[in-house]
């Protein structure tokens, strides 16, 4: 498993590539099982009202969630060109420039190692 995870204005926003040979979730709307490479990540936009309220560059904006929207690819380069572009795409969508976005692909393991080195 991957995780794809985008920075920018004080906020994160981390995505899941499930591998060729790992069991992807499974649920109404996900991709055929036969996909090698399934990206799974949260949609959410800028909304006027209501809402969950999160904190982007200094600043409290109104974010609704959408149901995420698995996909399935053929290749891994495939998965994480769209991964990128989606988590870019996602802080667009709230007001950040999709060049501000830093993007970093790390497996699993390796994350969960370091959030507990600096515990």
């Amino acid at each position: 498993m991957l995780l794809v995870r985008g920075s920018a204005a004080g906020t994160t926003l981390t995505g899941t590539l499930y591998e060729r040979g790992e069991e992807s979730p499974s649920f109404k709307g996900a991709p055929d099982e036969a996909a090698p490479y399934v990206w799974v990540c949260d949609e959410f936009y800028a909304v006027d009202s209501g809402g969950s309220v999160q904190r982007v560059d200094g600043q409290e904006v109104n974010v609704a969630f959408e149901s995420p929207m698995p996909r399935g690819f053929d290749t891994k380069d495939q998965a994480l060109t769209a991964a990128r572009e989606h988590v870019r795409t996602q802080f667009a969508r709230i007001g950040v420039d999709e060049e501000d976005v830093e993007i970093e692909v790390v497996r699993e393991h390796e994350a969960e190692d370091a959030s507990s080195a600096h515990s």
